[in-house]
């Protein structure tokens, strides 16, 4: 801070400078009218208007919070679906409960310009494979698009450490940049920009400094959505599986037929099972409802051992409780569900 310079020696470099928010192009971001996700938790009152760019996690998590605390609130996605990384059929039902809460959808929509207009601002819009552009007021409009590693700045080319297409730093299996000693973790390196993902990629990196075996399984890193209700993933989506020619199985239960759920008036989601059509080994895991990033862990635990869903289905679950739903969704992988 006080601008001196110290040189520090050290037979081993973890760079784990994590992301910063991905700007927009011809939009400039003053945390003020125009916030990036850090201005958006700082805003001192609900605004009336908000616009939303960009329908990934963040964005929809923010949007939920303040459509809850009473804005209006728009989401303007480029893609033809929000969360474009969830499972296609939890993704639908997802945007489908979230506009019965008021947030309205402009898909397939890209933002092409910004303009002060008193206490509005009027953001530009048009189809994302072009045509005549639209205008949409709003009070304060949020970038959500994204984030990228934060490579930046730190010298990499001076040491010789290599990033890939991307700017990420490049690392093997076991987290090792092409320079002996340097090592990367977390968003500044391949992979999901997840915190937990980058504590598990720590773990392992510490443990290979020091001579183990360090290993990450990423098959078993859940991802959570936090709205209301929350959506949590682990594991392959119906679309990965199809692509890959995997042959696989579905098991479904919805929380409506959750005696927990009912009682706490949170029936909305499902709860959605993936296995191998041959093995029954399960290969993912998607939920949509009330507690479902804590229900995840569960789904986590069955991937990394390598659980059949019948191992989940014959696990007894206490009742009443939401993690009954997995229970009942693995039970439907072979039609044989309990409680519907």
């Amino acid at each position: 801070a006080d601008g001196a310079v110290r040189t520090l020696e050290t037979r081993h470099i973890v760079i784990a400078t994590g992301s910063e928010v991905m700007p927009l192009a011809g939009v400039a971001v003053d945390e003020q009218r125009v916030v990036s996700s850090t201005g958006a938790l700082a805003l001192t009152e609900v605004p009336k208007r908000l616009l939303v760019v960009g329908g990934g996690y963040i964005g929809l998590e923010l949007g939920s919070v303040w459509r809850r605390l009473g804005s209006e609130v728009t989401v303007v996605e480029f893609l033809d679906r929000i969360a474009p990384g969830l499972d296609g059929e939890v993704g639908k039902q997802f945007q489908r409960i979230l506009t019965r809460q008021g947030i309205a959808f402009r898909l397939s929509t890209k933002v092409v310009g910004v303009e002060r207009s008193g206490d509005a601002l009027k953001v530009q819009v048009e189809p994302a494979g072009g045509g005549p552009t639209q205008t949409i007021e709003t009070d304060v409009l949020l970038v959500s698009i994204g984030r990228r590693p934060y490579t930046e700045g730190l010298g990499l080319e001076a040491a010789g450490v290599a990033r890939d297409a991307r700017g990420r730093v490049a690392t093997d299996a076991g987290f090792r940049t092409n320079v002996d000693g340097i090592w990367a973790i977390g968003d500044c390196r391949e992979g999901a920009m997840l915190a937990h993902k980058a504590e598990d990629e720590a773990v392992a990196c510490a443990e290979n400094i020091a001579g183990r075996t360090g290993h990450v399984n990423y098959e078993a890193i859940p991802s959570v959505v936090y709205t209301a209700p929350e959506v949590a993933a682990v594991g392959r989506t119906e679309e990965e599986l199809k692509a890959a020619g995997i042959a696989y199985k579905v098991g479904k239960f919805p929380f409506t037929a959750n005696a927990r759920a009912k009682t706490i008036a949170a029936t909305e989601g499902f709860v959605k099972v993936l296995a191998d059509a041959k093995t029954d080994r399960v290969l993912g895991v998607h939920i949509l409802g009330a507690e479902a990033g804590n229900l995840i862990a569960e789904a986590a635990l069955a991937i990394e051992f390598g659980a059949a869903s019948e191992d989940i289905a014959r696990t007894c679950h206490a009742h009443p409780t939401l993690s009954e739903a997995l229970r009942q969704a693995a039970m439907a992988v072979e039609g044989w569900t309990m409680q519907m």
